[in-house]
């Protein structure tokens, strides 16, 4: 039961890392903001993640920090946390974070009379699972932020559609208009860990799949020089594929791509999470991690993935464990064709139901015609 809210004015919001875990506090605040219209959020994160906040409601402030420039260490946090009680006035902190940086804040506001309600990291439930002591699944992170909330007494509804909901999606100068009976499929191949990334060579042929039929469109998601070079060379050899990492771009047009995608085929990465704030489905590759682990995208589901039956998985939380075999199998095992074969259905699945869909809304739209009686 949620302790009783003793109206707190400003509400500090701490997640400071990584993109994925930043990304999946969006369907957690923004309902959480707007069930608590008098009460003003303050998001405190890193720069890059800062710029995702996008069609926020109007009581969230995002703050953006660099914690190499005068805000690392001790010091540098106290004077971060100095800085955002003057200026803010802060009275609670919600910490969904919970490590060693966050608590030197927590303290600060904690010795100026502000409320503190930290994350809970289940590290208990962590280590049995990835010890397979026991197969009991971690408590999903979006259920665990909202309970960050519900311990300061706010109403946290879980009622998220996607960014734009309502309202245009936002254009980009980048993205191409879409033609009728395409299929756009995303395809981001990367993730912060190169455990959990399905070779790159496999993932070519996934592609080079998908390209046989000549309505698909192929996307190919990346950043940093490395991935360009890499990209670059798929994009080259098959038709209709796009490396966006070629192009520079924003989050902004990034969301604007993903709202004319049918799918996103992604690793279990950031980009499975933009996925959700997009309300587009993300067919997600598992290898040493797996739902279970409590990072499914939000209201992504289980049976959209691809992922190996195998005893020693998952072998980690966040994925950055070496494979105890040295060939992760967990993932060069997974045929490509099988992974085109599963985007293909799922595509075609939708596309069909959309038909429908469409078809039955205008048969119920269309007016009779009207019959001149006489009398």
């Amino acid at each position: 039961m949620a302790k009783e809210n003793k109206r707190f004015r400003n509400v500090l919001v701490i997640r400071l890392s990584v993109l994925g875990n930043v990304a999946m506090t969006i369907p957690v605040l923004y309902p959480v903001c707007r069930a608590n219209p008098d009460t003003r959020f303050i998001m405190l994160t890193k720069k890059w993640p800062a710029s995702m906040f996008h069609d926020r409601p109007a009581n969230l402030k995002v703050v953006d920090f660099d914690v190499n420039e005068n805000h690392s260490g001790l010091i540098g946090l106290l004077k971060l946390s100095a800085q955002m009680y003057k200026l803010y006035d802060i009275d609670a902190v919600a910490d969904l974070h919970n490590v060693k940086g966050t608590w030197i804040i927590d303290a600060y506001m904690k010795m100026r009379g502000a409320a503190v309600a930290r994350l809970d990291r289940e590290k208990s439930k962590r280590r049995a699972l990835v010890s397979h002591k026991s197969d009991v699944a971690i408590t999903p992170i979006h259920d665990r932020y909202r309970n960050v909330f519900k311990n300061l007494g706010f109403e946290a509804p879980d009622n998220f559609t996607r960014l734009y909901d309502g309202h245009d999606l936002p254009v980009s100068p980048i993205v191409l208009g879409k033609e009728e009976g395409q299929r756009w499929i995303a395809i981001s191949p990367f993730s912060s860990h190169r455990q959990k990334a399905y070779p790159l060579e496999q993932m070519e042929q996934v592609v080079a799949e998908l390209c046989k039929r000549e309505n698909y469109w192929i996307f190919l998601m990346g950043g940093g020089k490395a991935e360009k070079i890499a990209l670059r060379s798929i994009a080259r050899k098959y038709k209709n594929v796009v490396s966006m990492a070629e192009v520079k771009h924003t989050f902004i047009d990034e969301y604007a791509l993903l709202g004319k995608c049918d799918l996103m085929l992604t690793m279990e990465s950031a980009n499975m999470h933009l996925a959700s704030l997009l309300g587009l489905q993300a067919m997600t590759i598992w290898g040493p991690t797996s739902p279970a682990c409590g990072y499914l995208g939000y209201n992504q589901v289980v049976e959209d993935d691809i992922q190996l039956d195998m005893e020693c998985r998952p072998c980690s939380i966040t994925g950055d464990k070496p494979c105890k075999y040295g060939d992760f199998r967990c993932l060069k095992n997974i045929p490509p064709e099988y992974i085109a074969q599963h985007v293909i259905k799922a595509v075609e699945y939708n596309a069909e139901h959309k038909t429908q869909a469409t078809k039955l809304s205008q048969a119920r739209n269309r007016q009779p015609e009207s019959q001149d009686t006489k009398e």
